[in-house]
């Protein structure tokens, strides 16, 4: 297998780490994530991560905190998922990185788009944590932002699901996959794939999106070397 992308950066949500067990951090689950990073790493493809913390803090969960003080936890949540992911990549021998965008100095680097692409020549994969580091942003947003910064060749988007539907596959057995979107389609139509900030900022700066989901056999390294799958979002 060769490998499409030069550079990419891999968006994935918490729950995702989560399992089946839908909060805090599944082992199996991250093992084979790492697993198919090595193999990626190997074909000297750089590799940046973005993570959710939806596994630990979601939103306000109910409550009436806050927003901002409300998405600052969702940060810190952030970190935790980074710092496992970073010991669990190191463990099969690939120096890791992690930056946040809230800095806190004594576990990780603060984010610095020069440092990062120094980390990328060197070798290392870079996990961008705390997603932009500002309130009312999701970590939709900052994956987008980042792999904007990063001049990524592609946002790969490791979801729950195969892809991008007219409606939620769970709930309706109708629902449409779509195989390609365009960026003006994700925003007309309101669809919830991805948040309207996010495909508005890869729109402008052409970097196309892939929707795929992560819990098929290999799919992170398919979708890197370009295997037909999932929903292509892109500007044409």
């Amino acid at each position: 297998m060769e490998p499409k992308y030069k550079r990419i950066l891999l968006k994935l949500s918490g729950e995702a780490l989560a399992g089946d067990q839908r909060f805090g951090l599944n082992e199996d689950v991250i093992a084979k994530v790492v697993d198919q990073l090595v193999k990626v790493h190997d074909m000297g493809v750089q590799i940046a991560l973005v993570i959710g913390g939806g596994n630990f803090w979601r939103g306000r969960q109910g409550t009436n905190m806050d927003r901002a003080t409300a998405d600052h936890m969702g940060m810190l949540a952030t970190v935790m998922n980074s710092l496992a992911m970073m010991d669990a990549i190191e463990k099969k021998g690939i120096p890791t990185r992690v930056q946040t965008a809230l800095n806190m100095i004594s576990v990780a680097e603060p984010y610095v788009l020069r440092k990062a692409l120094h980390h990328f020549e060197k070798g290392r994969i870079v996990i961008m944590a705390c997603g932009t580091g500002n309130p009312y942003c999701s970590t939709d947003t900052a994956a987008a932002q980042r792999a904007c910064e990063i001049g990524a060749d592609v946002l790969l988007m490791a979801k729950n699901v195969d892809g991008i539907y007219d409606s939620d596959p769970n709930l309706n057995p109708a629902a449409k996959k779509y195989d390609r979107l365009t960026f003006s389609e994700i925003v007309n139509q309101g669809l919830k794939a991805m948040d309207a900030t996010a495909a508005t900022m890869c729109m402008e700066n052409n970097v196309p999106v892939l929707a795929f989901a992560l819990n098929e056999e290999d799919s992170i390294l398919r979708a890197v070397c370009g295997e037909r799958m999932g929903t292509l979002i892109s500007n044409e």
